[in-house]
Parts: structure tokens; sequence; C-alpha cells
């Protein structure tokens, strides 16, 4: 691709993050030379990259471009759509654009970065409201999803008109918030959608996702079947509508209200200041439901998702005031994301070695997803009838799943695309047409950095090789220690041989070689890996610091 691509005469789509995974989402929309960002989130390293949490899409592409972009606009409040703003959106340079609940979770993350005064955060009051921003014209959509004020955009542009979804569902009692009802959305779809880029999360969920107003039922008879247990709730801390739900669920089982986990803390701060959870019930500290008849208290907690610094893992490990016992109830009111199976069965195998009795929604009626199943995506395709739909937020097999979904359901055309590559939407036929470098970054410490840069290289082969360390002195004798290899019966004996072989090694270089640091350092560090090899099956890396009068 041409470095001065600019889409003059074009309609453009690019995703730079949340097109062939789930989760850091961050999409671009190109129009007449300029730019509009859409959700600017992050993800976590799962472990993938040893030593960091936060991982976040690689914005070389629009920081390049940045005189050219004019705004970040956030559909909602999930971490894998605000998550990276207070990392990049300084830099960027450009005004936000967020309902309210939203911008208020947004402002306190500037504000903890020290940002709140180098970025212009503007609200989006009204439901429906909109926007003029170069050559995009948007419109906020309200749609249900397990969080407070959960939109579509509906971008109007000269080549035509895009649905951008970003997380949502159908639900008919969605206790948070009034959805766009399927007459306005039909509205919408007669005056004419050129291309829907849709959440395909739940694509190969045959069912629709269930009503967050049923949860509440589910949740009230679980709490009730547990007379004289003590239950604790975990879900996600931006789940208003559940929060509200548990809220209602205390109330009508008699329990007081005890809540874990500063997430949650901070979420009901920023709901209430946005005039959500105004009947929420008071709640008490950790002593305080410690201290009352076991059946008595409801807690809600972080951790659902094997966290191990959240509330449950720590209960789960007896390293938190709030305690649990045989016969005490924990109610898993999430679903588990592809990708936490340890962690949670990690914390689960934990309270289960305690007795505690556990509860899924496999089981019971205590969670419902926020994201689409195939019958909700059937009736939206039927109701904005768009021209091109643009599978996003997926893995590939989601992606592919849902282009074909669309398709079968009379959408003409459907563009499967992943993260970098640069998509046409207008004028003409629909596909891609360029690729960019689409790569990850990673928080490591306090530093920003290239996922395959050599630290987290290194670092990844160390963990799988362990490091061997040779230091020669200045008569080139070498010393060696070594972390990670499985040797501890046999270390002296390695330790001695390695020693011995890298002498060898060492006095076999002949002529200017001797006297090379270069082809020294080389001799020592192949002797070195050979002799871990031999010693331990593994390949670990080597370091080799040479005497002075060498380096």
């Amino acid at each position: 691709m041409k470095k001065n691509f600019t889409p003059e005469d074009e309609l453009l789509f690019l995703a730079l993050g949340g097109s062939g995974e789930i989760g850091m989402n961050v999409n671009l929309y190109g129009c007449q030379g300029r730019w509009l960002m859409v959700d600017l989130g992050m993800t976590f390293s799962g472990g993938q990259y040893p030593g960091v949490d936060l991982v976040f899409a690689d914005l070389e592409f629009i920081e390049d471009r940045s005189k050219d972009l004019e705004a970040i606009v956030l559909t909602h409040a999930h971490e894998d759509h605000i998550g990276a703003v207070p990392y990049f959106a300084a830099d960027l340079g450009v005004p936000i654009y967020a309902t309210p609940f939203t911008a208020e979770l947004v402002r306190r993350k500037l504000e903890e970065a020290d940002l709140e005064g180098e970025v212009e955060l503007n609200i989006i009051e009204e439901d429906h409201g909109s926007l003029k921003i170069g050559p995009f014209e948007i419109t906020y959509i309200p749609l249900a999803h397990s969080i407070a004020e959960g939109n579509a955009l509906l971008i109007d542009t000269p080549h035509g008109r895009i649905f951008h979804t970003g997380d949502w569902k159908l639900d008919e009692d969605p206790i948070i918030g009034e959805p766009t009802t399927e007459e306005e959305l039909t509205e919408i779809g007669d005056e004419g959608i050129l291309a829907l880029v849709c959440d395909s999360t739940n694509v190969f969920n045959p069912s629709p996702s269930g009503s967050e107003g049923a949860v509440f039922k589910g949740l009230l008879e679980e709490v009730q079947r547990h007379v004289g247990k003590r239950v604790l709730v975990t879900t996600f801390a931006s789940n208003v509508a559940r929060l509200h739900t548990l809220g209602e669920v205390a109330r009508e089982t008699g329990r007081q209200l005890c809540v874990a986990g500063r997430s949650l803390d901070r979420i009901i701060d920023v709901a209430r200041h946005n005039g959500y959870l105004e009947d929420f019930p008071e709640t008490i500290d950790f002593d305080t439901a410690m201290g009352l008849p076991r059946g008595e208290v409801l807690i809600i907690a972080t951790g659902g998702q094997g966290e191990p610094r959240a509330a449950l893992s720590r209960v789960s490990e007896d390293n938190h005031p709030i305690e649990l016992v045989a016969g005490d109830v924990v109610l898993f009111s999430s679903r588990q994301i592809p990708g936490n199976e340890l962690a949670i069965g990690a914390v689960q195998n934990r309270l289960a070695a305690k007795g505690v009795t556990m509860v899924t929604d496999r089981q019971s009626m205590i969670h419902v997803s926020g994201h689409p199943g195939r019958p909700e995506l059937e009736a939206l395709y039927g109701w904005l009838r768009p021209e091109i739909l643009v599978p996003v937020h997926g893995e590939v097999r989601h992606m592919q799943e849902q282009a074909r979904l669309g398709i079968a359901n009379g959408i003409p055309d459907a563009v499967f695309q992943q993260n970098g590559d640069i998509v046409r939407l207008a004028p003409g036929a629909p596909g891609k047409i360029a690729e960019i470098r689409a790569g990850r970054l990673v928080l490591d410490g306090d530093i920003i950095a290239p996922a395959d840069g050599d630290s987290i290289v290194m670092r990844r082969r160390i963990m799988h090789e362990g490091v061997v360390i040779v230091a020669l002195d200045d008569q080139l004798n070498p010393l060696i220690d070594s972390l990670g290899l499985p040797l501890d019966e046999d270390y002296e004996d390695f330790v001695a041989e390695a020693r011995q072989d890298i002498v060898t090694a060492i006095k076999r270089l002949k002529g200017k070689d001797g006297r090379s640091a270069a082809a020294v350092h080389e001799a020592a560090r192949l002797a070195a890996r050979r002799a871990a090899q031999r010693w331990s099956g593994k390949r670990p890396q080597v370091r080799v610091m040479l005497p002075t009068r060498l380096g």
C-alpha cells in the first residue's frame, strides 16, 4: 500500500483491532481524505505475553495520519472498547464523543492518568443524539447490551449510511435503558443502509440471547433455595442491569448487600452519578457482613473470569476479609470468556475443596449474554436490509459464519476482513483493496512496547527453555549459573562439564580468533548451550559476559 494513501473519493473501513479476535476493538472509517475512529479498546494478555497484562492495537497507521483524524466516537464503556483511551487519546489529539455513563468512566480513567485536561471529552446527552464531524454525520442508536448506554452508530456519509452495531442484543425487558424499537429500526432500514458492520460474537448460538428481566427470576429462585447459607454472586462489574437485579434480589430475600471489588465500587458510583441504581440498597462493609448470620447477607464480587487479584480469587485463597466455608454458595452470573477456562477452573477447584456449592448459567437461569444469537442477527438483517454486511468483533470462525448467515438471509454482499484489511464500501463493488500491518502493543511495566519486540520474545523463550549465564574472567575461566533448568540433583556435575566444554572450545580458537571478543563469545555460548541440552533436553538462552580486556 502506498504510504500517502488517503480515502479521497471512496468510503473505506479499516479495523486495527477486534476483527479476527474478541476484544481490543478499534475501527476506522475513511471518507474525503478524513478518518473517523470508532472505539479505542484493549484486551488482556491471558498469559500469551509473560509479565504483561494489557494488550493494545498498534495505531501506527492512524498516528501517521493524525492530522486527518477527525474524532474518536465511543459506542459503550466496556474495556475492550474504551480501555486504550488513556494510553493513546492524548497523542492522537482529537476530541472524544460518548454518552454520559461512558464519558464519566472515560473521564475517571483520564483523571487517574493525569490527562483530564489534555483530552477533549464531549458528552452526547440525549438518546438518538447526533453530531457532524467532517464528512461524517453520526447518530447514536440505543441498543441493549450488558452495560448501561450501549449504542449503535448510524454514520451518514456522502456515499451512503453505515449502521455500526457496537455490541448489542435484543431485549424486551432490559431493566436499564430503553433500546431502539423494531419499528424505529425498520424506519432506519426504509431510509437505506449501505453497510451493516456487525458484532459476530454469538453467531453460533441458535437461540436468542435472552432477556435481562428473566435473570431476576432465576437469581431470586436460586438465592431463595439456599436458606441459611452465605451466598456470593460474581458477575461483570460493568453490568449495571445485573447490579440492579441483585439489589432487588437482596431486598426480596431479606439479605443485606455487601460489594467486594474496586471495579464494582466504581461502576456503582458512576451509575448513580448518571441516574441509574437510584434504588440500590445501601451496602455494608466486610466486617459487618461477616458478623451477620450466614443467611442474612448477599455478596456481589468481582473475579468470575478467574482474575488472580480479583475478590473471588482472593476469597478462594483465604486471602480476603470475605470468608466462605463448606455449605456456602457461589453463583457465577456471567459467561466464561474463551481463554479464561484454566483460570476460572483454578478458582472453582479451590472453592470446591472448601465444600462450597457452585452454580453456573448451565445449571440455572442466572445469566444471559449481551451479544446477539442467530435469531437476533436475522431479525436485524430484516429490519435494516443493508446492501453490504461487514462482520466484526469475533474470531475468524465467527466472522466467516456471520458472512454466510447474512448472504443466506438475502444481504447482497458480505465482506470478510481481518485487522489490517482496508475495505472499500463505495463506490463500486465492495471488497478488500489493500492491507497494512496490524500489529500489537503491550503495556510492559510502565512502557508501551511492541508485542513482538526483543524483550517479550526473549522473556517467552526464557520461560520455556530457561537461561544459562557464563562469566569469563581475565584468564577466560568460566563461572556458570543457570535459571529454569531441571537440574537440581545434577547441577554441580552439569556446571563442571559445561565449564570444561567452554574452556576446550575457547582453546580451539586459533590466531586472531583467540583474541576476538566475538569469536570467544560465540564459542562459549555454543559450548554452554550444548552442555545444557545434553543434561536437560532444553535449549536455553545463554548470556556470556566477557572480561574487559576483550569486551
